[in-house]
C-alpha cells in the first residue's frame, strides 16, 4: 500500500523533469514538446515514452529538423513518436 504514493509521486517527478527538458532553445519545439507531454506522455507505452525522452536528448536542429520532415529518425519508435507530434494535435 505504501508503493502507490511514492509510484505516482515519482511519476510526478519524473513528468516535471521532462517539462523542463521540453524547455528548448527553439519555442516551436517548446510548444509541440509541451502539448505532447501533457497530451500523450502519461497515457503512452513504455517504449514510446522511451523514444520520447530519446528525442529530448537530440540537439534542436535535429530534432527541429525531424519535425519538419527534413530528416527522420531510425529508429521505429522514434519516428512513431514524431508523427505524433507533427500530427495536428495528437
Amino acid at each position: 500500500m505504501t508503493d502507490a504514493p511514492e509510484t505516482t509521486e515519482d511519476a510526478a517527478t519524473r513528468k516535471r523533469r521532462l517539462g523542463w527538458r521540453c524547455r528548448r532553445g527553439m519555442r516551436e519545439l517548446d510548444v509541440v514538446l509541451q502539448h505532447y507531454l501533457e497530451a500523450r506522455y502519461s497515457d503512452a507505452p513504455a517504449a514510446e515514452q522511451a523514444a520520447f525522452e530519446a528525442l529530448l536528448e537530440l540537439q534542436d536542429p535535429q530534432l527541429f529538423a525531424y519535425l519538419v520532415r527534413r530528416d527522420s529518425p531510425v529508429e521505429l519508435e522514434q519516428v512513431n513518436v514524431i508523427a505524433r507530434l507533427t500530427n495536428a494535435r495528437s
